[in-house]
């Protein structure tokens, strides 16, 4: 089960991570970001943890219909946000593999220049 630590870990260990503290007002909200945009939006703290991940908008409505713990993004664009619940009823991979979809398709909208200093193995296969 990936836990508040790991997540964290997951995020900052991607080119380019950031994690800011942007809600005056909700201080415990923590954001992972690349190239000045979120890529992660949790709350540590959190019982039972959860994040909010940006996804394709038809993987994004897949993984709802298959999976309880995946809904949309809480405070957030419904069509390309899912929130998450990190309770240990999804495989470890799968929530991995939804972190770093997210990163990847924040990386894919900065300028080139970006995803060239970032190293981003994706910038290699377009």
């Amino acid at each position: 089960m990936i836990d508040a630590h790991t997540l964290r870990t997951t995020c900052l260990d991607f080119n380019g991570a950031a994690e800011e503290f942007p809600f005056p007002r909700h201080p415990d909200v923590s954001t992972f970001k690349v190239g000045g945009k979120i890529f992660a939006l949790t709350t540590l703290t959190g019982a039972p943890l959860t994040v909010s991940l940006k996804c394709e908008p038809e993987l994004a409505e897949r993984l709802r219909a298959a999976h309880p713990e995946v809904v949309p993004g809480y405070h957030l664009n419904k069509r390309h946000w899912n929130t998450v619940s990190l309770d240990g009823a999804l495989p470890d991979r799968l929530v991995l593999d939804m972190i770093e979809d997210s990163y990847d398709l924040v990386v894919a909208s900065l300028p080139r220049a970006q995803r060239l200093l970032l190293d981003w193995p994706g910038e290699r296969r377009l």
